[in-house]
């Protein structure tokens, strides 16, 4: 590209920030020949010429819907407004659909109905006569017993602390890997002004695999350019850092940020948009035979500030040793809402197309950590993690756990396995929280007491315990930093990334945590201690049983879904797709339940009326479809 083009380029990203009253007229008018220098170091705006306007590209396939996004450099003037997605059937390319580009972000989304699901396409999108980016849409991987996700978060920027370095050993493990889903859960940009920038940064350094992997990409905070987030159902932020809830940047750039991050998911639950106009995209995704259920965790969520009274210099901070985690619980906060929550009671009673399920969002339910970015700055109580507010911490738990499904998440700077519960350990969901790509705020799980019941040859530092609002988590397995601060590249201070193994066959989950500059695959390379773990998937809804319905002996079908219902209440205790023939309900109190037993070709039987016997009670009942 000529010298003309790149400045033309540089004033268009610049001209973009000033639309959103991120720099002032003076910066626009003197924009750098080569970059922005600043306090993360120079930005670089790389050269493209005509042919390569097309940075990568995101997709999904859900219900036989192709979404696809392409991410475009900025384009000059007189430079098409269009893209043509082309797919490769026989050997020849045929043009699928075509999509305007989006401004402001230069995003191109694509919306394919009727999609064959069974077969793998070679795709391209096109812009103008050269510009080609290529990619697969792969075929649904329904037959395969174990379906493998490798999960991400964290991406930070600044030199020194592994955000320079580049992401090629994340992506060889990932080419040997070849995983069925990619998951990005939040912070893919760590610079408050500059999204699409280091947007396009983002993709040239996952470029290579995203393009060939159905991908989940979610904004966090420092995505929308916050620290910290309390979305308050999109009001607006009068504060600099959000405590006082809503959004604080301009609409259209909290717009171009999730358009760029989400346009390719799945249709929304429920697409009405919250205040000012800002969007939603909590939705389902159904993929290789496992449902996952993709919440927004800032959206809704209440902000401290003037909510609660001061416990702390921070109003999201708790410091004060003599504070009450009761009085953190006001009614008038809220964590997911009531749209998330009927969405994912919903999901979790519908198993169409599904033999287990997983919930996937930005952070976990719970405070999982205890000392923040020093070894001597301890939070008692952080209210920017799911575990606060607690009663709407424990409605989210509630609904996650009718599905049996594990939650998958980041944010935290610190990879933990945890096992939560609302009225007694154990009574709920798994939780894996994926470590940093790239880490610059170190967090440690450093309790002051051993944990209460740990497993054989555990360390102190797992087992039970409350967290600083006084909810109840086991705690697994945790990748804490060295006790000294570590600036080398090649640990990347604790960083590295999740996989997810979801065995089909046997009905397991198992987690794995790798650090940064290994190969996965070399039997010699060692992941963080406490990995891997598998559970059940019936793990996922530990709460001990008070009675058992009769084990029910089901004729007629293999791996039927069941769904129990609590006569007294109306409510669905739990739904599930067994393995096999033969399956034991348990249940929570005794009563009669309804019990529904769906075969995979749809028919359905009733059975109203069954009573609960105690543990122990012998008790068969055959169910004929």
């Amino acid at each position: 590209m000529c010298a003309a083009s790149t400045r033309r380029l540089l004033i268009a990203v610049l001209l973009f920030a000033f639309i959103h009253g991120i720099v002032g007229a003076e910066a626009t008018a003197a924009a750098p020949k080569r970059g922005r220098k600043g306090r993360h170091g120079l930005l670089e705006i790389p050269k493209v010429s005509k042919d390569r306007v097309i940075c990568f590209a995101l997709y999904t396939v859900h219900d036989n819907i192709l979404k696809l996004t392409a991410q475009l450099y900025p384009l000059e003037e007189t430079d098409p407004r269009t893209v043509r997605l082309e797919g490769q059937r026989d050997g020849r390319w045929e043009e699928i659909a075509t999509a305007k580009i989006i401004m402001p972000g230069w995003t191109a989304p694509f919306r394919v109905e009727n999609w064959d699901m069974s077969k793998e396409v070679p795709y391209r999108v096109r812009h103008g006569e050269s510009a080609v980016y290529e990619g697969v849409i792969r075929k649904n991987p329904v037959d395969k017993d174990e379906f493998v996700m490798a999960a991400f978060t964290g991406n930070s920027i600044y030199p020194g602390h592994g955000g320079t370095i580049p992401k090629s050993d994340i992506v060889e493990n990932l080419k040997r890997l070849k995983p069925d889903l990619l998951f990005f859960s939040g912070d893919q940009v760590y610079d408050h002004n500059w999204h699409y920038a280091y947007w396009l940064k983002f993709g040239r350094d996952f470029g290579q695999i995203i393009g060939t992997t159905p991908t989940v990409t979610i904004p966090d905070d420092h995505d929308v350019g916050h620290a910290n987030l309390w979305g308050a159902s999109g009001k607006r932020s009068f504060t600099g850092t959000g405590v006082d809830g809503g959004y604080f940047k301009p609409v259209e750039y909290v717009k171009e940020v999730e358009r760029a991050q989400t346009s390719h998911l799945p249709d929304p639950f429920d697409p009405t948009p919250i205040k000012r106009g800002i969007g939603v995209y909590y939705t389902a995704l159904n993929w290789g035979g496992i449902s996952f259920a993709i919440i927004e965790d800032r959206k809704f969520k209440t902000g401290p500030k003037g909510v609660i009274p001061p416990m702390g210099p921070r109003p999201d901070h708790v410091s004060d040793p003599n504070y009450d985690p009761k009085d953190l619980d006001v009614p008038a906060a809220k964590l997911l809402g009531e749209r998330q929550l009927k969405f994912l009671r919903n999901w979790a009673g519908d198993w169409r197309g599904a033999e287990m399920k997983a919930v996937l969002s930005q952070t976990i339910f719970c405070g999982g950590a205890h000392l923040h970015g020093r070894r001597d700055n301890r939070v008692l109580a952080d209210l920017d993690s799911n575990g606060w507010p607690q009663t709407g911490r424990n409605k989210a738990l509630a609904e996650i756990r009718k599905a049996l499904a594990p939650h998958i998440a980041g944010d935290q700077h610190l990879g933990t396995i945890i096992h939560h519960g609302i009225d007694d350990w154990n009574d709920a969901m798994y939780s894996f929280c994926v470590p940093s790509i790239a880490n610059l705020y170190l967090r440690w799980w450093a309790p002051l007491e051993p944990g209460e019941n740990r497993l054989p040859d555990m360390p102190e530092y797992t087992g039970q315990f409350v967290d600083g609002f006084d909810n109840k988590v086991t705690v697994h397995a945790v990748a804490n930093p060295g006790p000294e601060e570590n600036h080398d590249k090649l640990t990347t201070r604790a960083a590295g990334f999740g996989i997810v193994r979801f065995d089909k066959r046997k009905r397991t989950i198992t987690f794995e945590c790798w650090p940064r500059n290994v190969d996965i695959t070399d039997p010699k390379s060692k992941q963080y201690p406490g990995w891997p773990k598998t559970i059940s998937q019936l793990d996922n809804y530990g709460r001990k049983a008070a009675a058992y319905l009769p084990t029910l002996k089901i004729v007629g079908t293999n791996d039927p879904v069941v769904q129990i219902v609590d006569e007294a209440d109306g409510q669905i205790v739990y739904t599930l797709r067994i393995k096999g023939r033969q399956f034991r309900p348990k249940v929570f109190r005794k009563g009669k339940y309804t019990i529904r037993v769906t075969g995979k070709d749809g028919r359905m039987r009733k059975l109203t009326g069954v009573d609960a016997v105690a543990p122990g009670v012998p008790a068969e009942l055959r169910v004929d479809l």
